[in-house]
């Protein structure tokens, strides 16, 4: 490991991640019933699960317009294929997409990289505040569903809470960022003047850009509030998807009983696994699995882990291949996004000669 890059050790540990996640997945599984599965489902639902797909990358392109509003107005198609160019690159190397995203505006629109990237980790933050509201709302206010087999745990409520908070910690530090930005930044020059120069400099005119980037929270409330809303019909796009794929293999839950799959799936898509492979697969079994779908366990997982093989496919395929159209419109290659992938944001490139779109 030590005559490796930086890059092919994240490779590699995210490929051995990937295939022990999936040899827990696979491990028991009756594969003639999860291939029956397959064969029986529906493939007019399974049709929907797609249309979902490409419905939530452009509800995400819509909002992350909203959060660039005071930085740049970006025209949305263009959003639209940059936001497919870096989850498709995500999707190839992991992690690809929170540089190629901010770097494929920065360029085209005259900003500095380091403030867009703010704008992504605001996205961040919204779908993590929304996937918690939904997850909470499951827990304490919507009913659980008949199937559910055994009603949720301390264990996970405390995970869930534990997890609010982290989200509520960092909206404060990024509001802390906003409107207390020269105190802030005048604390953070102090700190990075006792690392070395070659170090604390850049930290630090990254840090100065990053804030230009968060100047969104200083929005109207009626601006803040549609990006809310933004937020929760993304999340919603992406819990009709599940709600569909989960039909299209005979299982009949509730619509919010979406929301506690989406939960896991959150954590399971955090593993950083090359195609989110593995995590995705797991926990979307493991989720499945706490409600009653069928008498036999060993057909309730094999229907669990053909709809998990499905949802996995059918929500990444679209984003995949339309990534892969507009990337060389974007005037990018694989090698390329490697190569930005390969060093921090605050690093890559501003761009000299700014392309504006209409």
């Amino acid at each position: 490991m030590a005559l490796m890059g930086p890059r092919a050790r994240r490779l590699l540990i995210g490929a051995v991640l990937a295939i022990l996640l999936l040899a827990v997945f696979f491990r028991g599984l009756d594969w003639p019933g999860v291939v029956r599965a397959i064969r029986a489902a529906d493939p007019l639902l399974l049709a929907g699960v797609v249309a979902m797909a490409v419905l939530t990358y452009l509800l995400r392109a819509w909002r992350w317009g909203y959060l660039l509003a005071p930085l740049a107005r970006v025209p949305l198609m263009r959003l639209f294929s940059i936001t497919n160019v870096g989850f498709a690159t995500g999707l190839v190397i992991p992690r690809a997409g929170e540089v190629v995203r901010p770097y494929l505006v920065a360029r085209h629109h005259g900003l500095k990289t380091s403030a867009a990237f703010a704008s992504i980790i605001l996205e961040r933050l919204f779908d993590l505040i929304t996937v918690l509201a939904l997850f909470a709302a499951y827990l304490y206010v919507l009913p659980l569903p008949a199937a559910q087999v055994e009603p949720p745990g301390a264990t996970l409520k405390t995970a869930g809470a534990m997890a609010g908070a982290a989200a509520l910690g960092v909206l404060g530090l990024l509001l802390w960022l906003t409107y207390r930005r020269e105190p802030a930044l005048a604390l953070a020059d102090r700190v990075f003047g006792w690392l070395p120069a070659r170090l604390g400099g850049p930290l630090g005119r990254a840090l100065h850009s990053f804030t230009d980037g968060l100047e969104v929270l200083r929005a109207s409330p009626g601006h803040l509030a549609a990006i809310g809303v933004q937020s929760l019909l993304v999340w919603f796009a992406i819990a009709l998807g599940i709600h569909f794929n989960n039909r299209a293999f005979g299982v009949h839950l509730p619509f919010h009983s979406t929301f506690f799959m989406i939960g896991f799936l959150t954590v399971g898509v955090a593993v950083p696994t090359p195609g989110m492979a593995g995590g995705f697969h797991w926990m979307y079994k493991v989720a499945l699995l706490h409600f009653a779908l069928a008498t036999d366990p060993v057909t309730a997982a094999a229907t669990a882990a053909a709809a998990a093989l499905s949802c996995h496919a059918l929500t990444n395929l679209p984003v995949l291949v339309l990534g892969l159209v507009f990337l060389g419109r974007e005037g990018l290659s694989l090698g390329g996004v490697s190569r930005l992938a390969e060093q921090p944001t605050a690093d890559v490139p501003e761009p000299s000669h700014p392309v504006r779109s209409a």
